[in-house]
């Protein structure tokens, strides 16, 4: 009988990545439309959710630049964390969308 190979995939620091790529697209995107379609007090807090997004943008892409050495096969590098990546995903949306909302109903 031969002994199983439990790999764990999980990669805290990918993981935290992922969340603050979205948080920062979904900032792009709702900065942008808030200050195309805002008025006042809306323009301008969309354009701060906007600068707030691009700043996260390269903040994150100067921090995984030594993050990404994959290894390992497709199921154990691509499809399996893949899972997590997608909860990341939801919660850096949700995040971006939670400081969209606080925003505009503050002004």
């Amino acid at each position: 009988m031969s002994a199983v190979y439990f790999w764990n995939p999980w990669n805290w620091e990918i993981f935290f990545l992922v969340v603050l790529s979205l948080l920062a697209i979904s900032l792009v995107v709702l900065g942008a439309l808030t200050t195309y379609f805002g008025s006042g007090k809306s323009r301008i807090v969309g354009a701060a959710l906007l600068v707030i997004g691009i700043v996260v943008g390269i903040l994150t892409i100067f921090v995984s630049l030594d993050v990404f050495h994959p290894s390992g096969g497709l199921i154990e590098s691509v499809i399996v964390p893949t899972f997590y990546y997608v909860a990341a995903g939801v919660i850096g949306v949700v995040i971006g969308l939670l400081i969209f909302l606080a925003a505009i109903m503050k002004t």
